[in-house]
């Protein structure tokens, strides 16, 4: 079973707490949104679950094993892979050539060739199959993000974290992206997503956690959490006497 245990972990940048404390676990193939106002932490956090910062304080342990120590490379050994806010793909090689390094750099010895069956069977349930021979630089802003979905299936961890995956995306590239996480959380994997889509985190997350300077202020079911008064004054105000109610939209089948 998947396992998740974050515990009582802080970054300090000189004098600004931008982790203060944090504390949760995963169990499962859970989905889970993490939200807040800008300048939350929520990057911040999954920079120290991924290893690209270590924290000032606190442990991290993925599946009983202690993770903040190790370089990120290795965490991604362990099952544990993310998407960054801004996409990162390797623009003067092609889309296919994007999609195997992940592969190639986790198994050394390997051929290329051992690997390109499956990057053809990612990029066609990503939609980019026609794509596999284009530069990933004359990709548009949403196929990129679709490649670096791929690169991450190509890697198969068990805990994906995926950074503003929907922000910039045209609709119908959102929709793909929708389903892929409906998909692959089906298939056993867990999932945290942090979005500023309200209509859409909600829609998507089982479990919903809410950072506020630092602080991790609410940890539940969304539909709890958007009635919790810290998360109303986190978004709010604390002088708005409107419950907080993100549109809601249809779950689209698996």
């Amino acid at each position: 079973m998947i396992k998740l245990d974050v515990n009582n972990v802080s970054k300090n940048f000189g004098g600004l707490l931008a982790v203060n404390h944090v504390s949760f676990q995963v169990r499962g193939p859970e989905l889970i949104g993490l939200i807040g106002p800008n300048g939350a932490g929520k990057t911040t956090l999954t920079n120290l679950l991924s290893g690209a910062l270590k924290p000032t304080s606190g442990t991290i342990y993925m599946n009983d094993q202690r993770i903040d120590v190790l370089p990120p490379y290795k965490i991604a050994a362990v099952g544990l892979g993310r998407t960054f806010q801004v996409t990162r793909a390797f623009r003067r090689m092609t889309v296919l050539e994007n999609l195997l390094v992940p592969a190639l750099a986790m198994h050394p010895a390997a051929r290329q060739g051992q690997f390109v069956k499956k990057a053809k069977e990612v990029a066609e349930f990503l939609t980019i199959d026609h794509l596999l021979n284009e530069y990933a630089r004359a990709l548009s802003g949403g196929q990129q993000k679709l490649l670096e979905l791929g690169r991450l299936l190509m890697l198969d961890p068990d805990f994906i974290i995926l950074d503003e995956p929907f922000a910039g995306v045209h609709p119908k590239l959102m929709e793909i992206i929708y389903d892929y996480i409906i998909q692959t959380n089906k298939n056993g994997k867990a999932f945290i997503i942090i979005s500023h889509d309200m209509e859409t985190i909600f829609t998507l997350s089982q479990r919903l956690l809410v950072m506020a300077f630092g602080k991790l202020i609410a940890d539940g079911p969304p539909e709890e959490v958007r009635k919790d008064p810290a998360v109303i004054e986190a978004y709010l105000g604390s002088d708005s006497d409107k419950p907080w109610q993100p549109v809601r939209r249809q779950a689209q089948p698996a």
